[in-house]
C-alpha cells in the first residue's frame, strides 16, 4: 500500500453535505482495506482566484494508505462530483498524523482570544 495526501474544495453552497461526502470517501478506503492516518476539515476559506465565478470554497485534508486501485475510484469520484470544485492528490513517503501547518494556525488564534 502507499500513502497519499489529498486535498479537495466543495462548492460553498454544498458545505451542509460535506459530512455525508467525507462518510462516502471513508467507506470507499474502508472497503478496500485503506487506512485514513489523517482527516482534516479547514472549513470555508478565501480562494486565490475565482473558479466558476466563485470567491470562497471548503477545503479538506485527507492523508490515507491506500492501494493504487482505490486511487483510481477516489479520482473517478471527485472526476463526476459536481460539487467538488478542484483536488489534488499527492503520494508522499510516509504517513502523516501530525497536524497541518492550517489547523494549527487556528488553534494558535483560538489559544490567543
Amino acid at each position: 500500500m502507499r500513502h497519499y495526501e489529498i486535498i479537495f474544495m466543495v462548492h460553498p453552497d454544498q458545505s451542509d453535505k460535506i459530512p455525508l461526502l467525507i462518510e462516502k470517501y471513508k467507506k470507499i478506503i474502508n472497503d478496500n482495506n485503506g487506512i485514513i492516518h489523517r482527516l482534516e476539515d479547514w472549513g470555508r476559506r478565501q480562494l486565490s482566484y475565482s473558479i466558476n465565478k466563485l470567491q470562497k470554497a471548503h477545503y479538506i485534508l485527507m492523508n490515507i494508505e491506500v492501494f493504487p486501485k482505490t486511487i483510481t475510484l477516489l479520482e473517478t469520484d471527485f472526476r463526476f462530483n459536481n460539487i467538488i470544485l478542484r483536488n489534488m492528490i499527492m503520494s508522499v513517503k510516509k504517513a502523516i498524523v501530525e497536524l497541518s501547518p492550517i489547523l494549527k494556525l487556528k488553534d494558535d488564534k483560538k489559544e490567543k482570544k
